[in-house]
């Protein structure tokens, strides 16, 4: 698990950003907002957060993978956020009813080289495929498929993305289906941050 801070302007409230598998920063690289905002990846292993106490808010913002991650991390570490939001992703993300069938990301891990995960990104609606190791990324899928579903955990708000070429749509409504409430379906793909380009928007 690795942290960096997109944003850090010593403003009062801070975004935590549990992002995806493999595809770093570039998805939020249109946000603007006088949030600080500490973006978290690589789910090989999970670990402590810098010390969030000196902010006055602290929002969770988890993204396909990062929304399990985020499940697992709570229940080791406690909830240290006043609002969560989960995008794209489910507290159970390698699962056969409720997320992607394990034996796909297994065939994800085992198939991937730069040409496969070009092919992802473009799935996934990101222009441009970041630089990534391939023997890591390999062992993150592995290790998502190994931790198995996340504990329950409460969001304050849900986004679910109809055009969604990663996460299937009809596992993630299963998924969320507890949670229904506080689920919003959007005409985007699985990466849907250019529809609202402020992170208050996501919010």
């Amino acid at each position: 698990m690795r942290s960096t801070w997109l944003q850090r302007g010593g403003a009062d409230d801070l975004i935590v950003v549990f992002g995806g598998w493999a595809l770093g920063a570039a998805p939020f690289d249109a946000l603007t907002g006088p949030q600080d905002v500490l973006f978290v990846e690589d789910w090989r292993e999970l670990g402590a957060l810098p010390d969030l106490s000196g902010y006055a808010r602290r929002t969770l913002l988890a993204f396909s993978f990062g929304v399990g991650a985020a499940g697992h991390w709570i229940a080791g570490y406690g909830d240290p956020f006043d609002r969560k939001i989960a995008v794209n992703g489910t507290l159970a993300p390698a699962d056969a009813d409720h997320g992607i069938p394990p034996e796909m990301v297994e065939a994800t891990a085992a198939g991937l080289s730069d040409a496969s995960f070009a092919r992802f990104c473009r799935r996934a609606g990101l222009d441009g495929a970041p630089q990534i190791d391939i023997a890591e990324r390999q062992a993150e899928l592995r290790a998502v498929i190994q931790r198995g579903r996340a504990p329950d955990v409460r969001f304050d708000r849900i986004w679910l993305s109809k055009r969604d070429r990663i996460m299937p749509p009809a596992a993630m409504e299963a998924a969320w289906a507890p949670q229904s409430d506080r689920v919003e379906w959007i005409d985007a793909p699985h990466v849907p941050f250019a529809n609202r380009l402020t992170w208050e928007a996501w919010l």
